[in-house]
């Protein structure tokens, strides 16, 4: 029997018809096969992707190596001549194995930086992707695991660590090498390596390196026996170890203070940081993670309950054996620029840092910085003193009346920088009065850098950027006239000056000279918000937020910037317009002399502001330290050789809650002849106030920045320029100096009184004005001229309309939105320009055409003596006539006598207004009485 092959048996039974295969079938084959085809092409990508990143990597077990973790010699860091200030590095560190370690210390360094170390394979994609989306939200933060720090620390080059164009390139080598170091050392064993490596590589701040050596310097016993406490400050040093450096923000705190010198300790003295401190907080944060159940080795060895009531243990740092550095603020500054130049931006620590072996020359003239240390101590110590007279003798100064009117006042720190705005080298720099005190407070925090850690709100020393912005974009000039009446900004902002007074119309320069408050917010209307903060960031500030939420508030200085970068910003006016920016390292060399990183070659300088614009703001500044112009600032002149006044800029600032007292300004710089004898282009910013940032300032003790920082900043300055030539603010191609009005900044009508302002006049541009007043114009028809600002806001005529309507009654007329005083320009005493305000008030500076008259004729009386009755005409006022009789007509006589017509009366010229002349001051400040209230409060800005 044949039977059917088995091929063709059945078929039709054991198989379904066959059919066409549907479109959205086709449609899911082509997209898997898509999918395969990319995953296939992805695989091959990353591999040779992978395979490219490793060429010229280091070999993992590198990063293991103990011998890489040693010193041979200290580096020596120099001021500019070759003193030395100090030396760090040596062998401050001991390596110590894995089974060492206390497991509490491990997983609280694992808990914060890398909660999935244990079963990661050296990167964690899914934090990596979170890192991201947070960075398009505008909040960029780390993504790096703990295997990723240690390749970065160990297995990578420096060059390209440093390098921020190359992040790129260096993220994915850092996680190609990552993944390399887990596959070198698999398993349990190999991730207690890799942690062990990092505990032992990490710097913590103080010069003290690996963990081991951490925990026996701040705590003062072996790493065995570390408390959960203990553990979490350790692992929150990681991050940020010259910020959080425990040495740095300990105070000491002495339960027996010497009655006679609060600053002495006659009893046992430790070193605690405050509850408020960012270490103690992190801290805290760090218990909280391992109390959440982040301990995956200590396991049960804490209890939740235990490891959240270790947030409530004091941080008590063990007794520290101080290095005898010199301008130690300095350089700890100096130590972070070496990081980021040699390990890179955010690195605390490489290979060749913690070598050793550097000559680090530096930009400071140790000279001066012992002038900016003795008037800085001058303000924030003397006054303090228990005997101030015997310790302002101390330090080389009379004991002067302004030292004296401190007293009893809480005024506690102080701090100065300089530096040299053509070359951008930082010169003298203090962070607070006095790093080695043996006794610190919270209002005196003697460690705390201030300058380059302390963001502080600079007041009306923030004013000049407001109208350099303004002046800049041609939008303003020095002579354009901003009415200095209260107004309703919107939202209930309605700023006063500082004195509570109104003045009318003022003109930019004598409002920033001034610094009157209302003008300034003006300006900022102008300028918008956003552009003012923009500019000030182009011009060298570095703000404590990335963003500003100020508003109009923003012109009167309540921003938080750092003093160091103030006085950047003020290098940038100084220097025509140019930024340079500021470092504190001319030169690093190795042992063998070579450079580690290229010598420091000063820049040309960025462009940021047109140098016209500089030098009118720098001409402004300037007449505050001419008693000539400014009476009240120019007190604070200085003086060189001979007694010659010394050209130079000066604002202050005291911020609206009286918590910083700000001085800045700057010198003309030195010839190349000058150069060569050590003159410097000098711009210095000088602080007072709290290190923990309370009020110096109540109503009824009212301090100010003219009663204190002027004197440092002038002492200073005095002292440290006595003998360099004077020179003058160089003016530069592309000015014009203008005759307009005194008071509204237009073009003058004859007989008015006027002055002379420097306006930008380039191929480009002609901001001179071009307006006049009409002739016979007051008021608001002044107000309403082309060249005025005012008519252009609704809310400034309606405030202009009101201080108009109480100004035609004169000076001391309350009213407004704040209630406040009209009053003719400064202090009630002086008035450049006299009991005026120009054309803006009838009777008070401008008046009304005279009025034409029309006669009338008187009728005649009839012979008994009787007048006929008839209506006197009425003066119709709006047509400004005046109705008079007509004279009664006289006989001539046969033979008149001719008669001379009458000259013309033409007034005299009016003279060019000076203020009352001020003695020239003597080089070194003098003892001078704290001005009265009127005086001084007309200084500080009001901030809302």
């Amino acid at each position: 029997m044949y039977d059917a092959p088995r091929s063709e048996r059945g078929l039709s039974r054991e198989l379904p018809p066959r059919t066409s295969p549907s479109a959205a079938g086709w449609i899911a084959l082509v997209i898997w096969a898509m999918f395969a085809i990319l995953a296939i092409l992805l695989t091959i990508g990353v591999v040779a992707a992978f395979s490219r990143y490793t060429v010229g990597l280091k070999a993992p077990t590198d990063a293991l190596d103990p011998k890489n973790l040693s010193f041979s010699q200290q580096s020596v860091i120099y001021d500019r001549n070759q003193v030395e200030l100090a030396r760090f590095g040596g062998e401050k560190r001991d390596v110590v194995a894995f089974a060492d370690i206390p497991p509490i210390v491990v997983d609280a360094q694992v808990a914060v930086e890398d909660k999935t170390f244990w079963d990661n394979a050296g990167f964690d994609p899914l934090a990596i992707l979170s890192a991201g989306i947070d960075s398009l939200r505008g909040n960029s933060r780390g993504a790096s695991t703990i295997t990723q720090q240690l390749v970065r620390q160990r297995l990578l080059d420096p060059a390209l660590v440093k390098d921020p164009t190359r992040t790129f390139e260096r993220k994915l080598k850092e996680i190609v090498q990552s993944i390399r170091l887990t596959e070198a050392y698999p398993g349990l064993d190999g991730k207690q390596q890799i942690i062990a490596a990092y505990l032992n590589q990490n710097y913590y701040g103080n010069q003290t390196y690996g963990v081991k050596t951490a925990a026996e310097t701040y705590f003062g016993h072996p790493l065995s026996e570390t408390t959960p406490a203990e553990a979490a400050t350790l692992a929150g040093l990681v991050k940020s170890p010259s910020n959080y450096d425990l040495v740095r923000n300990a105070e000491p705190n002495c339960d027996k203070p010497d009655p006679n010198d609060p600053q002495k300790c006659q009893g046992k003295s430790t070193l605690e940081v405050a509850p408020d401190a960012p270490i103690y907080i992190r801290r805290n944060q760090i218990l909280d993670l391992l109390a959440s159940g982040r301990t995956i080795l200590s396991k049960d060895q804490f209890s939740p309950d235990q490891l959240r009531a270790a947030e409530q243990d004091p941080l008590t740092v063990a007794p520290q054996s101080t290095p005898p550095w010199l301008a130690p603020h300095f350089v700890w500054a100096v130590l972070q620029e070496l990081s980021d130049k040699i390990c890179g931006p955010g690195v605390p620590t490489c290979d060749q840092l913690a070598a050793g072996g550097l000559t680090v020359t530096t930009t400071l003239d140790y000279k001066i910085q012992q002038i900016a240390e003795k008037w800085v101590k001058a303000a924030a110590l003397v006054p303090n003193h228990s005997k101030p007279a015997d310790y302002a003798k101390k330090l080389g100064l009379p004991y002067e009346q302004w030292m004296q009117n401190l007293r009893g006042k809480d005024i506690n720190n102080g701090a100065i920088v300089a530096f040299d705005y053509q070359t951008g080298e930082l010169i003298a720099y203090v962070g607070s009065a006095d790093y080695y005190a043996t006794k610190s407070t919270k209002q005196f925090q003697a460690k705390f850098d201030v300058v380059g850690s302390g963001f502080r709100q600079p007041g009306s020393a923030f004013k000049p950027f407001n109208y350099l912005t303004g002046i800049d974009d041609k939008k303003i000039t020095a002579g354009s006239m901003l009415m200095d009446t209260a107004t309703d900004f919107g939202g209930n902002y309605t700023p006063s000056d500082a004195d509570n007074l109104e003045r009318g119309p003022v003109r930019v320069r004598m409002a920033l000279q001034f610094s009157l408050n209302i003008p300034s917010v003006k300006t900022a209307q102008i300028n918008t918000p956003d552009r003012l903060f923009a500019r000030a960031q182009d011009f060298g500030m570095v703000f404590a937020s990335d963003k500003t939420n100020a508003g109009l508030s923003i012109a009167l200085g309540v921003q938080e910037v750092r003093p160091v970068d103030l006085v950047t910003a003020y290098g940038t006016l100084a220097n025509g317009g140019k930024k340079v920016g500021h470092t504190t390292i001319l030169s690093v060399r190795d042992r063998a002399g070579a450079d580690v990183v290229a010598p420091y070659q000063p820049p040309a300088g960025e462009p940021v502001a047109s140098p016209q614009a500089a030098f009118i703001v720098t001409d402004i500044l300037s007449g505050n330290t001419n008693p000539r112009i400014n009476p009240f600032w120019g007190k604070f002149a200085l003086t060189g050789p001979k007694n010659v006044r010394r050209p130079a800029t000066l604002k202050t600032g005291t911020n609206n809650d009286a918590k910083d007292l700000n001085a800045y300004g700057f010198i003309a710089p030195p010839t190349g002849a000058g150069r060569e004898k050590g003159e410097y282009a000098l711009a210095v910013g000088a602080w007072n106030g709290n290190s923990d940032n309370t009020v110096v300032s109540t109503p009824g003790q009212p301090v100010f920045s003219i009663d204190v920082t002027t004197y440092v900043w002038q002492g200073f300055l005095q002292e440290a320029t006595k003998k360099w030539a004077v020179n003058d603010f160089a003016k530069p191609d592309g000015l014009v100096q203008v005759k307009i009005d005194a008071f509204t900044g237009l073009k003058p009508q004859p007989g008015a009184k006027t002055v002379d302002e420097w306006y930008i006049k380039t191929n480009d541009a002609d901001t001179t004005p071009k307006d006049t007043i009409p002739v016979g114009a007051c008021g608001q028809a002044v107000l309403d001229s082309p060249g005025v600002y005012e008519h252009n806001y609704k809310n400034w005529m309606t405030a202009d309309l009101d201080w108009l309507n109480r100004a035609k009654f004169g000076p001391g007329r309350a009213g407004g939105v704040n209630r406040t005083r009209t009053a003719y320009f400064y202090n009630g005493v002086f008035q450049p320009y006299g009991p005026t305000w120009g054309a803006l008030v009838a009777g008070h500076g401008c008046s009304a055409p005279s009025p034409s008259v029309t006669c009338y004729p008187v009728p005649t009386p009839d012979p008994g003596g009787v007048v006929p009755s008839f209506v006197i005409p009425s003066a119709d006022p709006s047509a400004n006539i005046v109705f008079e009789p007509c004279p009664t007509p006289v006989p001539s006589p046969s033979a008149p006598a001719s008669v001379e017509p009458s000259a013309a009366v033409t007034p005299p010229p009016t003279p060019e207004p000076t203020p009352p002349p001020t003695p020239e001051p003597t080089p070194a400040p003098t003892d001078t009485p704290t001005p009265t209230p009127a005086a001084s409060v007309a200084e500080a800005s009001s901030a809302p």
